[in-house]
């Protein structure tokens, strides 16, 4: 069985008036972040995972921030077309580890909604997603506070020959 692995980072800087998306769940937060669509971190590092190791480019080819129709989409309906692109090379999920690092706000209660959120957009069980969620002691950018990052490493098998 042919077996690939993808990493995917991104980082967006906190913005005022924007829900707190992370996962495809709204964090309650009086900041969101900025971006072209609804600025979901973990989410476009999860693409950007798959999208590599599926040898696809990353997230920024496929959805560019200069494209209008993409102004504010759910970054879930990017995760659903990034998980069919794969789907059509003949690749499935076995896995997915992905880290939020926020200094706040705290996303401990948020976990298994995202989990949760993600298992049902990519059609996985719960148990194949581990997301976690760390600060950086108050170093660095998300340490002031000044926005959120996030990594994720996917496991691709390749299921058709």
């Amino acid at each position: 069985m042919n077996i690939r692995i993808g990493q995917g980072f991104d980082v967006h800087a906190f913005a005022e008036h924007r829900k707190l998306m992370l996962g495809g769940v709204e964090i309650p937060y009086h900041l969101g972040l900025a971006g072209h669509s609804d600025a979901d971190v973990l989410i476009h590092a999860v693409c950007d995972a798959l999208l590599g190791a599926a040898c696809l480019g990353d997230i920024g080819h496929h959805f560019p921030d200069t494209d209008p129709s993409l102004e504010g989409v759910d970054s879930t309906i990017l995760l659903h077309k990034v998980h069919l692109a794969i789907q059509d090379l003949g690749y499935e999920i076995g896995n997915i580890d992905a880290t939020v690092i926020a200094q706040k706000p705290k996303l401990a209660s948020y976990i298994n909604p995202m989990r949760e959120r993600l298992a049902q957009v990519l059609d996985l069980a719960v148990g194949e997603i581990n997301i976690k969620a760390t600060t950086t002691e108050k170093l660095g950018f998300t340490g002031r506070g000044e926005g959120i990052a996030a990594q994720a490493v996917v496991l691709l098998q390749l299921t058709t020959a």
